[in-house]
This record gives C-alpha cells, sequence and structure tokens, in this order.
C-alpha cells in the first residue's frame, strides 16, 4: 500500500531541503566532485561509443582520459597565457580607447560634448572608472577565479573524480534506478530521460557550439589583424549559449576595437563584422540544429534568472548546478502541467472535451 501523499511531499521535501544545505555549507568541498561529475556526464556518450566500437569501459575512459589530460595541458600552456596577457593589455588601452573616441565626438559634433552634456559627463565617467578600477577588477577577477578553482583541484582532484565516476556511470545509474519508489519507478524513469534530454541538448550540444564558435572568432579576429581578437572571440564564444546575446556583445565590442585600430581601412573593419555574420550564419543554420536541435526547452530569460539566482544563493557552486536545476524544473513543471490538464480540477465534473 503506497503511503499518503502528504507524506510523500514531507519525505520528499526534506530530502530536497538536505540537497540544498548540502550546497550551502560545503559548497567549496563539494566543487571538484560537481567538476568531475559534470565532465563524467559530458564524457559518457564518447565512452558509450567507443565501447560500442569494441573497446572495454577502462580502456574506453582511460583514452578519453588521456585525450582530455593532453588538451588541458595544451590549454593551460598555450592559450591561458594569451588571454591573461591580452585581458590586460584591453583594460590598459581601455582609457586611450574612449579618449580617441571623445576626441573623435568633439571634432564631429561638438555640440554633444559640452562640458555640460550627459554624453560628456558619461564619457568622463567611464574613462576614470576604467583608469582607476580596470587594473584591480582584472587581477581581482584572476585571483578570484584561482582561489575558488585553485591549480591543485584541477590538476589532481577533478580530473581523478572525472575518471572514476566515467568509468562506474552506467553501474551508478543502474544502482539508482533500483532505489526508486517501486510505485512511482516508472514515472520517474520518464522524467529522468526527458531531463537527461534537455540536459544532453542543452549542455552537451551547447557547450560544444560555445567551443567552436570561440575558437572560430578567436582564430578569424586574430588572421584579420585585430589586437585583441584572441580575448574577444573568447567572450563571443563564452556567451554563445543565450541565442544572439554573444554575437551582438562579442560583435559589437569587435567592431568597435576595429574602428579604434582601423580607422579609415573600411576594408579590415568589413571583415570584422564579415566574422560575426559567418558566426551567426553558421550558429543558426548549421551548429545548433545539430548539436542542440529545437526541443530543449530552455528559455534564455529562465535561463538567466536560474543562473542569476543560484550564484546569488549559493555562489560559483550554484551557478554550476543552475542549469541542471533549471532543466529539470522546466521538466517538472510539464508535467505537472500536463498533469492538471487531465485531471478534474482542469475538465470539471462534467470531464467534458477541452473548449
Amino acid at each position: 500500500m503506497a503511503l499518503p501523499v502528504r507524506q510523500q511531499a514531507k519525505y520528499w521535501g526534506i530530502a530536497l531541503a538536505v540537497i540544498f544545505a548540502a550546497l550551502w555549507f560545503l559548497g567549496d568541498v563539494i566543487l571538484p566532485f560537481l567538476v568531475g561529475g559534470a565532465l563524467a556526464y559530458f564524457l559518457d556518450p564518447v565512452a558509450d561509443r567507443l565501447e560500442r566500437a569494441g573497446l572495454s569501459r577502462t580502456a574506453a575512459t582511460s583514452a578519453i582520459s588521456i585525450v582530455a589530460l593532453v588538451a588541458f595541458a595544451l590549454l593551460a600552456l598555450l592559450i591561458v597565457p594569451m588571454l591573461v596577457r591580452q585581458l590586460a593589455q584591453l583594460v590598459n588601452a581601455a582609457p586611450t580607447i574612449f579618449g580617441e573616441l571623445q576626441g573623435f565626438l568633439s571634432t564631429n559634433f561638438p555640440q554633444l560634448l559640452d562640458n555640460q552634456s550627459v554624453l560628456y559627463e558619461t564619457l568622463q565617467s567611464i574613462g576614470q572608472t576604467i583608469k582607476s578600477q580596470g587594473g584591480r577588477l582584472a587581477s581581482g577577477l584572476l585571483s578570484s577565479a584561482l582561489s575558488v578553482i585553485n591549480a591543485i583541484v584541477f590538476i589532481i582532484v577533478v580530473p581523478v573524480v572525472a575518471f572514476y565516476l566515467l568509468l562506474d556511470w552506467d553501474r551508478m545509474i543502474a544502482t539508482v534506478d533500483g532505489w526508486l519508489p517501486r510505485d512511482h519507478a516508472e514515472v520517474v524513469r520518464s522524467l529522468a530521460r526527458d531531463i537527461d534530454r534537455v540536459l544532453a541538448g542543452f549542455v552537451r550540444g551547447q557547450v560544444s557550439v560555445c567551443l567552436i564558435l570561440g575558437t572560430f572568432y578567436s582564430i578569424a579576429l586574430m588572421v584579420a589583424g585585430l589586437d585583441f581578437g584572441l580575448i574577444v572571440g573568447s567572450i563571443a564564444g563564452l556567451i554563445t549559449f543565450i541565442p544572439y546575446v554573444g554575437a551582438l556583445v562579442g560583435g559589437a565590442l569587435a567592431i568597435g576595437l576595429a574602428f579604434f585600430q582601423f580607422w579609415g581601412e573600411w576594408g579590415h573593419i568589413g571583415a570584422v563584422a564579415a566574422i560575426f555574420a559567418a558566426g551567426q550564419f553558421l550558429e543558426g543554420n548549421v551548429l545548433t540544429p545539430r548539436l542542440v536541435g529545437q526541443s530543449v526547452g530552455l528559455h534564455p530569460v529562465w535561463l538567466l534568472f536560474a543562473l542569476s539566482a543560484f550564484g546569488t544563493v549559493f555562489g560559483f557552486v550554484g551557478m554550476l548546478v543552475a542549469v541542471p536545476v533549471a532543466a529539470s524544473i522546466g521538466v517538472l513543471a510539464r508535467f505537472g502541467i500536463s498533469q492538471y490538464l487531465d485531471s478534474r480540477l482542469y475538465r470539471g465534473l462534467t470531464g467534458g472535451d477541452e473548449p
């Protein structure tokens, strides 16, 4: 005989409270395990495909780990130092760029830069802020990131956790499946499949899109001769998961820098604009339909709210779990709505057809 609904709700509510309490009190402690679990989840389809090709699970996991470690070593040795250097150069060049913009506007549009105008005061304020706080902001971001995700976590703990979770992933899933309440096992499995489909479509697919577009923008902008092409392309690729925002922010930043660097050389400026136009075409017509699909179900506004809310409450760990939690809540909300539409509360006592 199944437990009453009220008791079931109480037990599931306690379990949910325990999970949130663990995130709250053990944030920095469980961070490497969350990162390792995310990597294992991301790489599990690759391991399954290698198994179907004839490798054992151990061999498949070992091969993936070796490739990942080599890629991480190349990233740490080649890409990260260039990103840090370009970020520092961009911060240092920002006051000069704003000074050039102010001089251009004062020459061509003197009425806009009258000492009493709002635009003049705004430019002055932005320039002073960047000059006084830009270096401190860049160094603060870097030191904060290194304090949260230090070298020991990345070099030792995360790879080890990811390796063992990836090795035992299918076994763990089978074990958890055996713990499901028998009365609700099929419903939970159906919801879990829907959540996995959403996460697979968004996390795996969108991360791939971000990496591909970030690499494309960075290489293309550097080939075009833009001074800060690597950092601009990385920023554009990083925020591509929000539709149109990555291209708009990256395009505006790149074209603005191109005007400053190539003023009068309209071919170079047009080439920078064409790079982002090509990136948008590639994203909308090739990458997103193939890698993400059309049935993900994560609205950009809902995603931004989840990132903001969980990041504010739980810090960096909250931002890591925001996407899977948002996807899970979306699936549960759609399930609840479907149950409501089939219920007597919606249909009424007559049980008639839909209006």
